[in-house]
């Protein structure tokens, strides 16, 4: 979930809410978060002190997921989750449990999520951990982030008016025909002229937005969040509960979710700002924990949920906590690598694209580079300064087969903040200038009706997602694989030289996001 100050600079601030006290502080936290209404509380214990830990077994199906179960109760773990799709548990334990686990038969990997303990596991919620709710039902209702953006000190960000879907030269710049305004720059020269499939067709497609979680009382989302496709994956469990998927105001950038999920499908209708693909049908699904955080549970969980409810494209704008990047030779990071790469092999496997943005700290993902705010959960003391290679690697973003996505400005040239790598991103889109006011970042929805305008590559990102919906609306038949080299295709044929160019392919990979046609 990185971010960067408005002056496009990365910064390390305000970012979430953390637990910066000893014991007694941490408590108080995990109380007050039970209080405010966090979807995840935690239960007071007698005092003792838990990490929760993704367990693996060498099988990556049920009969996996069974047996990692009871190795885990087998040393002393209490077992909150089983992800029967790809033969892992999450487990909470006390003491040298991840040491007993790795030593039994049918484990091949063990690996705390967290490095500041809890007071106890999560408590028991009804109907919480049941990946199937709602997936068989007909019908619906109508019920870590990569931004930049004028940001407030209480994680919030300025609104600006209802922009009434004019001046979107985000939407130009994809070819789209939605965008009205005289301030709005023509498409790519040699890019599709294009409109949007017909709302039928685009409400046929599923996205599933992981995230902050997504304000579906918002005009432009009322029609395009599914609440039977929705959940709240904030401790790990899928929570299928009403109103789960919504954000919780009481965390820091809980707004986030919101304004992604209006780039992918705000509805368009002459009021406040359209998506890329209005009509299409949005997974809200709450990443974002009550201590402000998107541990690696929580992310497994969000792909699974979206995988098994039929999402064609699956998006990620933010990165796993606690740690910035991941690095194989840490047992506990290997084990987190691991989870994550299954959940959204997973998800490809069953049709979605995953999407990611590639994050905002102007890095070569490619080359050597610093990591000086992991862990991020920590109670206490200052940050590892990490000195780190290209083998480590941000979550899900460098997982193989994720598309990942860097950011541009209005005048299609790399923002400055972007992380790039050639080899290591796959598209380019809109992501806007934070130092360029409202007009040059990326107007979206906001929580209570209201509007921000934010930069950064989860911007990007969300454009990708839509893509993906409206491809999959004009090809049903295409698989995840499929669908991803449309846009990889279209998007090289419409970077022709010039102010729009794609220049050097490690800051755009194949190419500038343009509409499928």
């Amino acid at each position: 979930m990185a971010q960067a100050h408005p002056s496009g600079r990365p910064v390390r601030a305000a970012r979430r809410r953390r637990v910066r006290g000893p014991a007694r502080a941490l408590l108080a936290m995990l109380l007050t978060a039970l209080v405010v209404g966090g979807a995840v509380p935690y239960v007071a214990g007698p005092g003792r002190s838990y990490l929760s830990y993704l367990v693996l077994a060498e099988r990556e199906d049920a009969a996996g997921a069974a047996l990692a179960g009871a190795e885990s109760r087998a040393v002393g773990g209490q077992v909150v989750q089983e992800y029967p799709q790809i033969g892992a548990v999450l487990a909470y334990a006390t003491g040298s449990f991840a040491d007993k686990v790795r030593t039994r038969p049918g484990i091949t990997a063990v690996g705390a999520t967290r490095t500041t303990p809890v007071v106890a596991p999560p408590r028991a919620v009804d109907g919480a951990g049941d990946f199937t709710a709602g997936a068989d039902r007909g019908g619906r209702g109508t019920g870590g982030a990569d931004r930049v953006g004028t940001e407030r000190a209480d994680g919030g960000a300025d609104t600006v008016p209802d922009p009434a879907e004019g001046g979107a030269w985000n939407l130009a710049m994809l070819g789209a025909t939605a965008a009205r305004g005289g301030d709005a720059p023509p498409a790519p020269a040699g890019a599709p002229a294009i409109g949007v499939p017909d709302p039928g067709a685009l409400h046929r497609v599923l996205v599933a937005v992981l995230d902050s979680g997504v304000d579906d009382t918002h005009p432009d989302l009322r029609a395009a969040v599914d609440p039977k496709a929705s959940a709240s994956c904030a401790d790990g469990r899928p929570d299928a509960r009403t109103g789960a998927w919504r954000p919780d105001p009481g965390v820091g950038e809980s707004g986030h979710g919101t304004h992604v999920a209006g780039i992918v499908g705000a509805a368009r209708d002459g009021r406040g700002v359209s998506g890329v693909a209005p009509g299409v049908r949005i997974a809200a699904v709450r990443l974002l924990g009550p201590l402000g955080q998107y541990y690696a549970e929580n992310i497994v969980c969000g792909l699974l949920w979206g995988a098994d409810h039929g999402a064609k494209a699956i998006n990620n704008s933010y990165f796993a906590d606690p740690w910035k990047y991941n690095c194989p030779e840490d047992r506990d990071q290997a084990a987190l690598i691991a989870a994550v790469g299954r959940a959204a092999g997973y998800a490809r496997r069953k049709g979605a694209v995953v999407v990611a943005s590639a994050g905002n700290d102007g890095q070569d993902l490619g080359g050597p580079r610093i990591d000086e705010r992991s862990p991020n959960d920590r109670a206490s003391g200052p940050p590892q300064t990490r000195f780190l290679g290209a083998e480590c690697v941000r979550l899900p973003g460098e997982l193989p087969g994720v598309l990942t996505v860097t950011a541009v400005n209005r005048d299609g040239h790399p923002s400055a903040y972007t992380n790039y790598g050639r080899g290591r991103v796959s598209l380019a889109a809109p992501g806007g200038d934070p130092d360029g006011g409202p007009q040059n970042a990326i107007v979206s929805d906001w929580p209570g009706g209201q509007y921000a305008a934010l930069a950064g590559t989860s911007m990007a990102a969300a454009h990708v997602t839509g893509a993906v919906a409206v491809a999959a609306a004009l090809h049903p038949d295409f698989g995840s694989d499929a669908l991803a080299a449309l846009l990889a295709t279209t998007a090289a044929a419409g970077c022709p030289p010039g102010p729009f160019g794609c220049g050097d392919r490690q800051y755009v990979g194949a190419g500038l996001l343009t509409l499928p046609r």
